[in-house]
């Protein structure tokens, strides 16, 4: 019992600091996700303090991880963690059961699960938890008492700090689509699945149904068509950027001339213009104006309403700026900023800043631009 209670103290400990290091990278994503879940169970009243919440589950994951590896606070800790995956048990198996949030992000973007993949997960952790109980007489400290202490503030410090960064700049690893390296163009291509057809013909003289891999010489003479099926022989890839797209007011698509640009070209994404953070745009204006001196393309990509879109040219005197229409669920997946800077080039994307570290354009054209 001592060896299987070690193995699930490293185990769920260093899951549960994956677990909440990965979503602590990436804060504001695991807002939206949080938000999916709201939405579901009709508690749209907690949407305000999503992120937060956020916040809180990622320290959370974190701290019970490495109270329960360094084997502080050990009741405390187990019951925590017990009541933690009675929790997310039920709410993946709801999910699950119901198709109601395609994708649960435990574990971000980093490692997508399906729902019915996460109750998986939530169901073998529960049984490593359950193991931890019986053998909880075998988790000793590791450290002293004053040692220990003084670790578990170390701990909580950095547990708080990561999440705040990120959130206040960008995720640190960035496994999305848009990451910086990608190219958009190929991340919207997938391939089809590979089909095998079989079809069901029945013999005109003995009344037989045969099945059949492809259609018989004179099958017309000698058969009747009965149905059909297909089998899926190799399953095909999924365009990793989906319902991508770029309109201008008038509704015309401009999605291929602002991704393929074969010169470097600069997107300002602004899911919301309502909540996007107006301070910055002083030097957004400074920078759009450089870049039409410099004949590089500067546009803005909103899920804003025409009427919006005005409104908020006249308070932040940006009516020079191009803007453009994309669906708002894209534009938070392409940087966690409203509004975020990211400059591309053929469609590769070359680099991207958060509006609170938004960048100079000549610092920009130093370090970028080819001379």
């Amino acid at each position: 019992m001592r060896t299987l209670t070690i193995i699930s103290r490293i185990f769920v400990g260093l899951l549960f600091i994956f677990s909440g290091f990965i979503k602590a990278n990436d804060t504001l994503g695991f807002s939206y996700k949080l938000v999916e879940y709201f939405e579901v169970f009709g508690t749209h009243f907690l949407v305000p303090v999503a992120t937060p919440l956020a916040m809180f589950i990622c320290i959370f994951e974190i701290a019970l991880g490495f109270t329960l590896l360094i084997g502080a606070r050990v009741k405390l800790t187990l019951w925590l963690l017990l009541l933690m995956m009675v929790f997310f048990t039920f709410l993946t198996f709801y999910s699950a059961y119901y198709n109601k949030v395609t994708s649960c992000g435990c574990f971000g973007d980093a490692i997508p699960l399906t729902p019915w993949q996460s109750f998986s997960k939530d169901v073998i952790l529960m049984v490593f938890i359950i193991i931890l109980f019986i053998g909880k007489d075998h988790i000793t400290p590791l450290f002293g008492e004053r040692f220990e202490n003084a670790l578990l503030v170390i701990i909580l410090a950095g547990s708080f700090a990561f999440p705040i960064y990120t959130y206040n700049y960008l995720p640190v690893i960035d496994f999305r689509p848009y990451a910086i390296g990608k190219n958009i163009p190929e991340q919207t291509k997938g391939t089809p699945d590979e089909l095998k057809f079989y079809y069901i013909l029945k013999d005109k003289k003995t009344v037989e149904k045969k099945e059949f891999d492809k259609w018989p010489d004179k099958w017309e003479e000698l058969y009747e068509y009965v149905d059909s099926r297909t089998e899926v022989t190799k399953k095909g890839i999924e365009p990793k950027i989906k319902d991508f797209s770029i309109s201008n007011a008038d509704g015309a698509d401009y999605t291929q001339d602002v991704i393929e640009n074969p010169d470097y070209n600069f997107l300002l994404v602004a899911y919301d213009l309502e909540a996007a953070d107006k301070d910055v745009f002083g030097a957004v204006n400074d920078f759009a104006t450089l870049c039409k001196q410099e004949n590089i393309a500067f546009v803005v990509l909103t899920a804003s309403t025409k009427e919006t879109i005005e409104k908020f040219k006249q308070e932040t005197n940006s009516s020079q700026l191009e803007f453009y229409n994309s669906d708002g669920t894209v534009l938070k997946t392409m940087i966690r900023s409203n509004p975020g800077l990211m400059l591309l080039k053929g469609g590769n994307v070359l680099d991207m800043w958060h509006y609170h570290s938004f960048p100079s354009f000549n610092d920009v054209k130093a370090m970028h631009f080819k001379k």
